[in-house]
């Protein structure tokens, strides 16, 4: 069971995986939490759009860029608040 990606050494707790081949690419799903306290470092790091993405769990390590991506919240900066994220990210071909 995956517990965790790393995108550019970040690591992401997710609470959802999932993952497969799209045309020979590797291509995975998450949803992982965000707290208030972690929403600007995390937005900021998304907003790159391409990253080295390692899933420790199942030895897979690719460079991917963002196919999708969504959250319940436009605004964590409410301290307090915890918003899901959804992230796809998808292999970039060399």
């Amino acid at each position: 069971m995956v517990t965790e990606i790393l995108l550019d050494q970040t690591v992401i707790k997710v609470t959802r995986y999932s993952d497969e081949l799209d045309n020979g690419l590797h291509k995975i799903n998450v949803e992982f939490k965000v707290s208030s306290d972690e929403y600007h470092d995390i937005t900021t790091l998304l907003y790159k759009g391409t990253f080295e993405v390692k899933v420790p769990d199942q030895d897979l390590t690719f460079t991917g860029t963002i196919q999708q991506y969504s959250t319940s919240f436009t605004n964590l900066y409410k301290k307090g608040q915890v918003g899901d994220f959804t992230l796809s990210l998808v292999e970039v071909r060399k």
